[in-house]
């Protein structure tokens, strides 16, 4: 995959949506894993912890 940066005005600026619709499906969520992927390593210092799970002894 080559790197491309383009620079626009910001009134010129492309919709984003219209990226993504070039996309297909396996694309999108390649991408959606990717961002998930580096939220947690930025956000949750690599931790993939799942739901928290509550345990109550009854006697």
């Amino acid at each position: 995959m080559d790197k491309v940066v383009k620079k626009y005005k910001l009134n010129e600026e492309p919709n984003d949506l219209d990226f993504w619709l070039t996309k297909n499906y396996t694309e999108r969520i390649q991408a959606l894993e990717k961002l998930r992927e580096h939220y947690i390593q930025f956000f949750l210092n690599g931790h993939k912890s799942g739901f928290q799970r509550v345990y109550r002894v009854i006697k």
